[in-house]
């Protein structure tokens, strides 16, 4: 079948395209990862959002090389979004010249890390030649270049900040979190992972503005106006510096208290067991780089938790 594909490579490719159009909405398998052994390394949900981010002019001018490349670290990672991903842009030619036997290699990986859709597919498009191989595929580390040279990339917080509206933001969190006694770098990468710098971002739990403050939260700190970017970045921070206080500065604590609630923490005697929490905690503190916050100036009564597990230590 091999030979009469090569045959009709546009009609290859149009399979690969309309395939894809399914694959990319709908996929759901599971890539097989260590993920023990990538927390060191970047996300590759969070690069492939990035690479999105890039392909489609979301917050970014148009770049389909960069948007490939940040695919290509994901993939590497065995992430199968961006296995797919890219297996369409080379089906199409987005950010080089169309190739079908690429795509078709992409598909092939995908097939090998579980994709049940892409084994299907490769049955239709054939298989790639074996002496063609994605970089992706045999590059051993992560290629820091896609990340150290995307425009505005604050490598201090690991946070982006390169449009006008992110700019503003960012001069807002340096001039308002030493008030707070707060390394400013901090809030930037809360305010990364919480919202992606969205003043008008809402949850499904309703959790609002840059901060995700809940109403409940902002009234407790005196926040009328959640939707307000600078009433919204008080109250965050307002939050953070007591839960650092309560928690007598253990970061992860005070970021597993501020995504899932203290008395949570409190209950599990530590990070809840919570996906999205322990996931929360390694987000902001990657982008933050580092996992300890300088001690801030007691507002609250240390939580008795804290000064138990002291004791045990």
């Amino acid at each position: 079948m091999r030979g009469d594909c090569r045959q009709l490579t546009g009609y290859r490719a149009f399979l690969i395209v309309v395939l894809l159009l399914c694959a990319v909405a709908g996929q759901g398998a599971t890539p097989v990862l260590d993920w023990q052994v990538l927390l060191a390394d970047p996300d590759p949900e969070e690069l492939t959002n990035l690479a999105s981010q890039y392909e489609h002019a979301i917050g970014y001018r148009r770049d389909y090389g960069r948007a490939r490349q940040l695919y290509c670290a994901a993939a590497r990672l065995g992430y199968l979004p961006a296995q797919l991903r890219l297996a369409w842009m080379y089906a199409n030619g987005l950010g080089a010249p169309r190739d079908t036997d690429l795509a078709a290699t992409w598909l092939q990986v995908a097939a090998a890390n579980g994709d049940l859709q892409a084994r299907k597919y490769l049955a239709f498009v054939g298989e790639p030649d074996a002496k063609r191989k994605p970089r992706c595929t045999y590059e051993s580390r992560f290629d820091a270049y896609a990340i150290a040279t995307i425009p505005g990339w604050d490598g201090a917080a690991g946070v982006n900040t390169d449009t006008p509206e992110r700019s503003q933001i960012a001069s807002w969190v340096r001039t308002l979190a030493p008030d707070y006694g707060l390394d400013p770098n901090l809030i930037l990468a809360i305010i990364q992972t919480e919202s992606n710098f969205n003043p008008r971002a809402r949850s499904p739990k309703n959790a609002q503005g840059l901060m995700q403050l809940l109403p409940e939260t902002a009234a407790r700190f005196g926040i009328k106006n959640t939707a307000d970017p600078v009433q919204n970045l008080h109250g965050g921070m307002a939050y953070m510096r007591w839960l650092l206080s309560f928690f007598q500065g253990d970061l992860r604590l005070s970021l597993a208290g501020y995504n899932a609630g203290e008395r949570a923490v409190e209950q599990y005697l530590g990070v809840p067991p919570y996906r999205e929490t322990q996931n929360y905690i390694r987000k902001v503190i990657r982008a933050y780089g580092r996992d300890t916050h300088p001690t801030v100036e007691p507002v609250v009564e240390p939580s008795r938790m804290v000064r138990t597990l002291q004791k045990k230590q």
